[in-house]
Order: C-alpha cells, then sequence, then structure tokens
C-alpha cells in the first residue's frame, strides 16, 4: 500500500475505496481520477475542521448544490427535500437562527419524505407481482 494512503485508512475510508485508491501514485492523480464524488465529499468533510468551521460551511454550500440535482427527482408536490437543503444552506450562510438543529429537523424530515416514497415503491412492487408474477425486479 503506497505511504498516502495510510491517513485516508486511519481516516475510515472504505474498504472498496481503499482498493481503488492503491492504483494511483499520488493523492492527486487519484482525486484527478475519481468518479465516485461522495468519496471527494467524504475526503474534504475529514479535512474540514469541525462543524462550526467557515471551511465546513463552505463544503456544506457544495454538498447542497450536488443535493439540488436530485430534486427533479423528487414527486411533484413533495417540498420536504427542498426544504432540508435552504434550511443547510442559511445554517451554512450564517442566517441568524438558523440552527444546527434546525438542518437535522429539516434533514430528518427529508429522510421521512423518501421513506414514504420507498415504501409506496414497495406497496407498489407487491401489487404488481400479485397480478404479474413473471415481472422480475431484480437490481431495484
Amino acid at each position: 500500500m503506497k505511504k498516502w494512503i495510510k491517513p485516508i485508512e486511519r481516516m475510515g475510508a472504505c474498504k472498496e475505496a481503499l482498493e481503488w485508491a492503491n492504483k494511483f501514485e499520488t493523492l492527486d492523480d487519484a482525486w484527478k481520477e475519481c468518479e465516485r464524488g461522495d468519496w471527494m465529499l467524504w475526503l474534504l468533510g475529514k479535512l474540514s475542521g469541525g462543524s462550526e468551521s467557515d471551511s465546513r460551511k463552505k463544503l456544506v454550500l457544495v454538498a447542497c448544490q450536488c443535493a439540488r440535482l436530485a430534486l427533479p427527482y423528487v414527486k411533484e408536490g413533495e417540498t420536504r427535500p427542498l426544504k432540508a437543503i435552504e434550511t443547510t444552506e442559511a445554517w451554512a450562510n450564517g442566517v441568524e437562527g438558523v440552527t444546527l438543529d434546525d438542518v437535522r429537523d429539516a434533514a430528518c424530515a427529508a429522510s421521512a419524505a423518501y421513506a414514504a416514497s420507498a415504501a409506496y415503491a414497495a406497496a407498489c412492487a407487491d401489487i404488481v407481482r400479485e397480478y404479474y408474477p413473471t415481472v422480475s425486479f431484480k437490481g431495484y
């Protein structure tokens, strides 16, 4: 294992990321070739300082920009994911009165929206299976 990978391993990088990273001579090379935005955000999060630091807040704003890319896929009329993003952006931008607890509450609400959608999808799949038993749901 290359010397530059040891610190990332100590930070708790997943086995898959470590195996992938070991293909590169330098962290810079790995960063340039990485197609996993979640891995990149994870590493930046580990390096960005405490939850109230300016560098962490900048990273949070970048993560919010990424999250906004998923909004077109949210069920029409479901506002909780957007509300979570907006609350998080307000906190990161230092809007007075917006706390990390507000961010957590909004994130929990957005997660509930996702769970409700997943439960609905599962129920639909059960109905489809009942009437069309030969339909395959592999990979979903």
